[in-house]
């Protein structure tokens, strides 16, 4: 069965923020066409939050960008190309991002280059295991150059399964 044509609507319109924001692919990977998904609207009828059965996707900020929810983060981790929107950190720092502590510049393995202050990132253990979600504080650059200063304001973290 067909979704109706409003939905159908709404999620291109969610799919083409999602490759402006996150590049080519992203929309797609977080909302994948003929998958069942659940969307939260204010009272307006403006989209809030997109959920897939394994959890939130994203939520619309009023700045017309999403924020990612773990589910989204992962998805992304699975489709981008390494390490586009990516903050990989080290074992040192793994255990305090898994507790949604935020991430410092010191700890940081990798960035993808194009992150910028600002945007929503997914943190990786260098391992490749998804650690968390959040935004990122300082840009690509600044991350590989200083050693203080946090890099990542963690939303939320991936406990740890053992």
């Amino acid at each position: 069965m067909s979704e109706p044509a409003d939905a159908t609507r709404a999620l291109s319109g969610l799919r083409t923020i999602a490759d402006y924001q996150f590049g080519a692919g992203a929309g797609d990977a977080l909302f994948p066409p003929g998958e069942s998904l659940t969307i939260k609207r204010t009272s307006s009828g403006r989209p809030q939050q997109i959920h897939a059965d394994d959890g939130r996707l994203v939520s619309f900020g009023t700045d017309g960008r999403f924020t990612l929810g773990l589910e989204g983060g992962r998805r992304l981790h699975a489709t981008l190309e390494h390490p586009a929107y990516r903050v990989i950190v080290d074992d040192e720092s793994e255990p305090f991002v898994r507790d949604g502590k935020n991430v410092f510049a010191k700890f940081v393995v990798d960035v993808g280059d194009e992150v910028r202050p600002g945007d929503e990132v997914v943190v990786v253990h260098e391992d490749g295991a998804v650690l968390a979600v959040g935004r990122a504080e300082l840009g690509a650059a600044a991350i590989r150059d200083f050693e203080s200063g946090m890099a990542v304001a963690v939303r939320e973290g991936v406990p740890n399964s053992a």
